[in-house]
């Protein structure tokens, strides 16, 4: 007979694992700085189709560190800090050879937004000033530059979000003092704006707390919109909501300047009547956080997300707790379906010197693990990143990390957080040497290859160690552009797969079956990669039209 001592011990220690259960595994990852000075901060960013990422801030904000070619100088009478300005304020990174160049941006592109459009060119949108209306466009090529479109939008728009739509246009929804949204390009009946009451009813007096909304295409073809504490399901084309989701637990903002961050995770069984779409939102600050700030009080930044399915008849909110709190994180979608959350600050808000607290550590959320076992925090970087940071996904895998500049201006000396000019990867685990016998190599299709909807696809891909044929996907990821802890019009999509056939000498061969429709994968440049074990390839690029 057990001696009741030992029952009551063991009564204890179950009683405080089920109320807190653990969330943290071994740490992972490392870190490699790739630039010291790319002469501008990283405020947004957007991988190109041919491996080059652009990088822009804001043209007020002074000189940058970074010269334009050629003698080359912004003249903008209009410009609240520089009439005659010779230094750039974009970039262009060539992730291939580690190398960046200037970029000549002629209007302030201060808190803007944009996506990549079918055809693989950057819009960008708005900003402020001058740059409130102005579309810009780049294409990606060797010695493409951006051109710019005056009076391109019928409203300003500062802090908006972008979205393609299965159409290949651009929904531009909200920003500063903007109850609505328009279209990009405008055709007839589409040139101006439509009103949008929800984002008037999510907007906090003298704060907002909508900004920059998070905006996810749904699989039935509306729009998922969140802003503040709340969401709906928006029909887009009958300027209609058909859903209103419950308010998120304990009603805490989190959007801009409360900013915590959100993604729409993995898409699968893209073949069946009915795909079911989750969305996460994670971190922000409590609500009142921004005010305090303003008084020197930062408020401790949230510590859960919220997971929501969607395409629920009767949707609910779960909530888990991260192991670390954060505000102004960012989450990136890796090619395993495993979500990375990264940069941000663990008290205070978004805002100028808002934000205290550097959180260093990266942390790893599997959504297909148990509730309770999600989370797992990785190895930390040496530079904090905090207001006006970024981070996307590369081809190869790696996560390039950019920005942090809470500073009106360039500020280097006696502050606290210094605008910070390098570029860094972090290296997701999946990259560390012991796994190189576990990764497939895509043999075929080529990248930049043309796919079609609904095709059959066979995806050639060499594995040097033991293959498990039952733990091989293939994935499907948008490349956002990423700003202000949002990623606009990221994507993962789970492809059906078919039997993996071996080739022999270490070769083999799975069959695909494309997304079906636009609505499922809007048409456009894709990373596609063969996933191993959770290990990816280095992706290949797509084109599904």
């Amino acid at each position: 007979m057990t001696p009741p001592n030992i029952i009551l011990s063991f009564l204890c220690c179950y009683l405080l694992l089920i109320a807190k259960p653990p969330l943290t595994g071994a740490a992972g990852g490392r870190w490699q700085v790739l630039q010291n000075n790319i002469g501008i901060t990283a405020m947004h960013m957007q991988l190109l189709n041919n491996d080059r990422v652009v990088i822009f801030d804001r043209t007020d904000f002074g000189k940058s560190n970074l010269s334009l070619p050629d003698g080359e100088c912004r003249r903008d009478p209009d410009d609240t800090v520089l009439k005659v300005d010779c230094t750039a304020h974009s970039a262009e990174y060539d992730v291939v050879t580690n190398t960046f160049r200037a970029l000549f941006v002629q209007t302030d592109v201060w808190c803007s937004s944009g996506a990549v459009m079918p055809d693989g060119r950057l819009i960008q949108t708005g900003g402020y000033n001058d740059g409130e209306r102005r579309v810009r466009i780049i294409r990606p090529c060797a010695t493409c530059d951006w051109q710019e479109v005056p009076n391109g939008l019928a409203a300003r728009r500062w802090y908006a979000t972008n979205h393609i739509l299965p159409d290949g246009r651009q929904i531009i929804i909200g920003g500063r003092k903007q109850f609505n949204y328009e279209y990009y390009p405008k055709s007839s009946g589409t040139t101006g704006t439509f009103n949008f009451p929800f984002l008037a009813q999510t907007n906090d007096a003298r704060i907002e707390n909508n900004l920059y909304p998070f905006v996810f295409l749904n699989v039935d073809g509306n729009l998922f919109v969140f802003a503040n504490n709340r969401a709906v399901l928006f029909d887009y084309k009958n300027n209609k909501i058909v859903k209103t989701y419950p308010q998120i637990p304990g009603g805490d903002p989190r959007c801009y300047p409360s900013t915590g961050s959100a993604v729409l995770l993995p898409l699968k069984n893209l073949q069946s009547q009915f795909v079911e779409a989750e969305v996460l939102v994670c971190g922000g600050a409590p609500k009142g956080s921004y005010a305090q700030a303003l008084k020197n009080n930062f408020v401790g930044a949230l510590d859960t997300c919220a997971r929501i399915k969607i395409t629920d008849p009767n949707p609910q909110w779960v909530m888990e707790t991260m192991p670390l709190a954060r505000v102004m994180g960012d989450m990136t979608l890796l090619p395993n379906g495993n979500v990375l959350i990264i940069n941000g600050a663990a008290s205070g808000t978004a805002g100028w010197e808002s934000g205290r607290n550097p959180v260093l550590n990266p942390v790893i959320y599997r959504p297909d693990n148990k509730l309770g076992s999600r989370f797992e925090t990785q190895n930390p970087t040496t530079i904090p990143r905090m207001y006006h940071s970024t981070a996307i996904l590369l081809r190869d895998g790696r996560v390039l990390v950019g920005g942090s500049n809470p500073h009106v201006g360039y500020s280097f000396t006696n502050v606290l957080f210094p605008t910070e000019l390098r570029l860094e990867a972090f290296f997701p685990a999946y990259l560390d040497a012991q796994f190189a016998n576990l990764r497939p190599k895509i043999v075929t299709p080529a990248s930049q290859t043309q796919i079609k909807y609904g095709q059959s696809l066979f995806v050639r891909f060499t594995v040097t160690g033991t293959l498990a044929p039952n733990l091989v996907s293939v994935t499907m990821v948008a490349p956002p552009l990423t700003t202000h802890s949002f990623s606009m019009n990221q994507r993962l999509l789970v492809l059906v797969t078919g039997k993996v056939t071996s080739l022999g000498k270490s070769t083999y061969q799975v069959q695909v079956t494309t997304p079906g429709s636009g609505i499922l994968a809007p048409s456009g440049f894709y990373l596609l990669f063969v996933v191993h074990q959770d290990i990816p390839s280095e992706g290949i690029w797509v084109q599904i039209k």
